[in-house]
């Protein structure tokens, strides 16, 4: 036989083969990606109450704004949402918080209704998801209303609201909640086999008028909304622009840090823009006993642990590690009077701080709501 001068495919894979196996061992390193120090959405985030002294280190020196949801924050989430009533000790800790930092409180309610539940004036209010904006009472006044996006609202929702009752009148444990800007239709007490009953109303609600409505979802409830660019989020920061506290104390950027506290993923839309600012100067606290993506970076389990929070919170205004409204006052509240760097003019000349009829200037709207605040008005 002639032999063959071409190896065959058999050959040519065992010589391969042979090759592989005496050649030197090399270790590649895999390519490292590089990851976010904190994502934007996080499962499991450190409880606000167990890491504390971190916050007080990332607080210390600045002032603080406080913003809080109602139900399931300050309140806890009960089956009939006529009788979501706050503790007095509750309370009691929003009013101290109220009297050394500014604070509002931003509900899918009605604006009418939370203050019902809450009846503390000094007090912001954004009702309906941030669709009802107003400030402080002014001694026996009303709220002094602020803004409004969907003036329109209201009306349509009348309309909506009849509807909805009538529509779910048949499922069991169904109730039609009106919310002057939103109407809130909520199954936690039907069985889950009426669920998607449920949300066919809402679809349908919305299918009628699906130019000026839309559908929304929070814990257990499905709420018909005005379709316009606006939520909890918009809402906090244009009460921070309302606030204006870099111009009337001279707070230069970094010495204002913002809380918001919720547990429902309608609160999403304010952790996001807190997370948008700074320095760290924004910080969203949901409440949940369970881990869950969130953009919040604190956790608190139920409003019982907000309420050990927020006096935490006041206990550090009072000792004096974090800045307050009376602080603020005394060193920077004339400002808004007379230009930065003046004082109120008095017959007696130029006073300022304490020195100051009052503590403060007079016509400064977050110095007297904290006058108020300290002296314990009520409604």
């Amino acid at each position: 036989r002639v032999p063959r001068t071409n190896p065959s495919r058999r050959d040519l894979a065992r010589s391969d083969r042979r090759r592989r196996l005496d050649a030197p061992t090399t270790h590649h390193r895999p390519t490292l990606i590089p990851v976010p120090l904190i994502p934007l959405t996080q499962t499991h985030h450190p409880s606000a109450i167990e890491s504390f002294d971190r916050f007080r280190a990332v607080a210390q020196g600045k002032l603080l704004t406080v913003f809080l949801d109602y139900d399931g924050t300050i309140s806890d989430i009960v089956s009939n949402p006529d009788k979501a009533y706050m503790t007095d000790e509750m309370r009691d800790a929003v009013s101290r918080v109220a009297s050394l930092y500014p604070t509002a409180i931003i509900s899918g309610r009605s604006r009418e209704k939370v203050y019902d539940f809450v009846r503390l004036p000094q007090l912001y209010y954004a009702g309906s998801h941030g669709l009802d904006i107003v400030g402080p009472k002014c001694d026996d006044d009303d709220h002094v209303e602020l803004h409004q996006p969907a003036p329109w609202a209201p009306a349509v929702m009348d309309r909506v609201y009849l509807w909805c009752k009538e529509a779910v009148s048949d499922i069991p444990g169904a109730n039609v909640e009106h919310n002057k800007f939103c109407v809130s239709v909520h199954y936690r007490n039907c069985e889950q086999k009426w669920w998607g009953a449920v949300q066919d109303v809402v679809h349908r609600a919305v299918a009628a008028d699906p130019k000026r409505l839309k559908k929304a979802e929070g814990r257990k409830v499905f709420e018909v909304k005005p379709r316009v660019a606006w939520d909890k989020g918009k809402a906090l920061s244009f009460l921070l622009g309302e606030l204006d506290l870099r111009r009337r104390y001279g707070y230069a950027e970094g010495e204002i840090m913002s809380l918001y506290f919720g547990d429902d993923h309608t609160d999403e839309d304010a952790f996001h823009e807190l997370r948008e600012v700074p320095k760290e100067c924004g910080a969203g606290v949901i409440v949940s006993t369970v881990p869950k993506p969130t953009n919040a970076r604190f956790s608190v389990r139920d409003p019982g642990e907000v309420l050990v929070f927020l006096n935490k919170l006041a206990d550090l205004a009072e000792s004096g590690v974090t800045k307050s409204l009376c602080t603020s006052v005394a060193s920077g509240g004339a400002k808004s009077a007379g230009g930065r760097g003046e004082g109120v003019k008095t017959g007696e000349g130029v006073k300022t701080g304490e020195d100051a009829p009052g503590g403060s200037d007079s016509s400064d709207p977050v110095a007297e709501t904290t006058n108020r605040g300290r002296r314990g008005e009520a409604a």
